[in-house]
């Protein structure tokens, strides 16, 4: 059985135009932009802090462990990012909405 509550939940109207759906998807894609633009932010900060790090002699180190390390920060950023943590995907949201001038 589908759940309709699910599918319709991140339907969004305007309250502009509720008949324009072509504003409804560019915000959801600005909220999409702003997101990625936290999480590419983070990712760097975290790669940044994690650079200096000493690895354990005996299991660790190598390239692997570089590699591993950079795709975990990735990840983390993202995270952090979806909750909503920094705030950052918010206030570049608001911007681009004062650019668009909607």
């Amino acid at each position: 059985m589908t759940d309709i509550t699910s599918a319709t939940s991140n339907f969004q109207v305007s309250a502009q135009n509720p008949g324009d759906p072509s504003k409804t998807r560019d915000r959801e894609e600005m909220k999409k932009a702003a997101a990625q633009f936290e999480a590419f932010f983070l990712s760097q900060v975290l790669n940044s802090m994690s650079s200096g790090l000493a690895t354990d002699k005996m299991f660790g180190g190598g390239e692997a462990e570089k590699m591993f390390r950079g795709m975990l920060n990735d990840e983390y950023a993202k995270n952090m990012s979806q909750h909503n943590s920094v705030g950052i995907a918010d206030a570049v949201y608001k911007e681009m909405l004062k650019m668009q001038e909607v």
